[in-house]
């Protein structure tokens, strides 16, 4: 089981499985979404997560023409998970709103062409302390 919350813990996903897919998305609205480079999400059969807490959900149509759902905390205004059209049995969670650096790594990587030349998840790196 995983739990990812948002940042003042209203809003809580419990994840009774293991995610289907790990991914890393650079389209401009996962980078506008996460005020990242990219977004990471793993996503999940709708059967297996459990929202609890109250949530308010902004939805948009993305660049393949398709709706996505975001559904957000109300208080801290985290976006805790989302429903994307083309996936209507699934659930994406983004990655650090579980809080484990040991959560599965990315095996699928989209929208490469919107990807900052200098943007690469290649699983190594160096940790700097602060």
């Amino acid at each position: 089981m995983r739990r990812a919350r948002c940042r003042c813990g209203s809003l809580t996903a419990v994840c009774q499985e293991e995610p289907t897919v790990v991914s890393v998305c650079h389209c401009l609205e996962c980078q506008r979404r996460t005020g990242s480079a990219f977004g990471v999400q793993a996503r999940f059969p709708k059967t297996s997560v459990r929202v609890e807490g109250t949530y308010k959900t902004y939805e948009r149509v993305g660049e393949s023409g398709l709706w996505a759902r975001y559904h957000f905390c109300p208080d801290c205004g985290s976006t805790v998970f989302y429903e994307n059209e083309d996936i209507p049995d699934a659930f994406a969670v983004p990655v650090g709103s579980f809080a484990d650096s040991g959560f599965p790594q990315p095996t699928r990587s989209i929208f490469e062409r919107r990807r900052h030349q200098w943007a690469s998840v290649t699983g190594t790196g160096t940790d700097h302390q602060f």
